[in-house]
């Protein structure tokens, strides 16, 4: 059924028809219409059978979807920056013990200094946690990630994440397709774990490994991720077979096979880019673009065969990690190795930072006639850098630069109380 929508009551209606026996709830901004509105929706008994579960804490929301998962309960939550922070000794226990808990992460930046608006530092800090991540270009996507993602995670018993943009996606109204609670049904079959507390056949779960056997453990969690990089596009098929749209996948290429630049990039950031590439496509510029849907597992063999023909590949990524560049990037050159195509990053919508057309055909011209950085930061305003590190060699005491950088754009900071 089409209707026009909030991205967050649009997952929220998408975890809710995927029957889940428990919701295990947090408030923190961005996410919190999707388990508010799931909230609502149990109160009144639109879920069956579900528990609906008010938590101390982040830690805590995590902890109790490991419960109830373990005890055989197919179970949700959500949680954004800080709050995925909070839970990470709960975000590794998670995909250690194999529980296939989907987790929405409506990305927002991380502090300090605090900042609630978007950018995607929250979900690539845990990219090493063993969980899958896929990530959405448009709230119909998000909706659509989420009915796979229980299907997936249950195949093979691991954790996955949806990862959304926050704000741009989460708190946008647009036309989605909210499929029937049939149609679900009949994608999703009923939870039936591949590992299960019960006490009719107890178990331990959660044993302590020592050397002899903790390498191969975590071997293990790794071949279950190679796994999923066959299954994740089985399911998209059937998905699409289902409900007759294309939807989530490895990679999703646009206008590449005759570009002499791709730009790669991951949620919905992919739209304006697309759009821009549209423009540059009109003037001549042979210019394409291939989104990441699934972060990980990392789709090397996708990305290595569609970035093939092409001259230079230039990543534009929503995070960076301090004291090398690009996360992403570094990725993507790992899938090129032996490869002669230069790989530029370039970081923006930091924090929420609008990313224009304008600002992206500048770079993508650049690109174009080999004049980009190896590492660029869109719309950096050199001056207030410059202007804060001259303060700093001439002042041992220069004071927060978060604050002094306030001060020099003309905005006072807001007290924390």
């Amino acid at each position: 059924m089409l209707k026009q929508t909030e991205g967050s009551h649009a997952v929220a209606e998408a975890v809710a028809l995927c029957r889940p026996d428990v919701i295990c709830a947090y408030p923190i901004s961005p996410q919190t219409h999707i388990v508010e509105g799931l909230g609502e929706m149990v109160k009144a008994g639109e879920v069956n059978n579900c528990e609906f579960i008010n938590v101390e804490s982040e830690f805590a929301a995590m902890s109790v979807a490991i419960g109830a998962s373990a005890a055989g309960a197919r179970s949700y939550t959500a949680t954004a920056s800080q709050g995925l922070l909070f839970m990470a000794e709960a975000v590794y226990n998670a995909s250690g013990l194999g529980l296939p808990i989907v987790m929405t992460v409506a990305n927002r930046a991380i502090g300090a200094p605090i900042n609630i608006w978007n950018d995607h530092s929250d979900s690539m800090s845990m990219r090493d946690a063993g969980w899958i991540q896929l990530f959405a270009e448009t709230n119909q996507e998000a909706l659509d990630l989420h009915i796979q993602a229980f299907k997936l995670g249950e195949e093979l018993s691991l954790p996955v994440m949806v990862c959304m943009d926050g704000f741009i996606l989460t708190h946008a109204y647009e036309r989605v397709d909210v499929p029937t609670q049939a149609q679900v049904d009949a994608f999703l079959p009923p939870y039936e774990p591949r590992q299960v507390l019960d006490p009719s056949e107890p178990v331990s779960i959660g044993a302590m490994v020592g050397p002899e056997a903790f390498t191969e453990v975590r071997y293990l969690a790794h071949a279950k991720q190679m796994q999923a990089l066959e299954l994740i596009p089985q399911i998209a098929a059937e998905f699409k077979q289902t409900f007759g749209r294309d939807s989530g996948g490895l990679v999703r290429p646009y206008r590449i096979e005759d570009a002499e630049t791709v730009v790669v990039a991951l949620g919905s950031l992919l739209g304006t880019i697309k759009d821009t590439v549209d423009r540059l496509r009109d003037e001549g510029h042979k210019i394409g673009v291939l989104g990441i849907n699934s972060f990980r597992p990392f789709p090397i063999p996708d990305i290595r065969d569609a970035l093939e023909k092409t001259q230079r590949i230039v990543v534009v990524e929503k995070c960076f990690a301090v004291g090398i560049g690009g996360i992403v990037s570094r990725d993507v050159r790992m899938a090129l190795r032996n490869r002669p195509q230069p790989v530029s990053t370039v970081v923006a919508g930091l924090g929420g930072r609008a990313v224009t057309v304008a600002s992206l055909r500048k770079m993508l011209l650049d690109a174009a006639a080999d004049k980009l950085e190896p590492l660029t930061f869109l719309d950096l305003d050199w001056s207030i850098v410059n202007k804060q590190l001259e303060r700093d060699r001439q002042k041992r005491r220069s004071g927060p630069i978060a604050e002094a950088v306030l001060r020099d754009i003309g905005v006072i900071a807001a007290k924390m109380v």
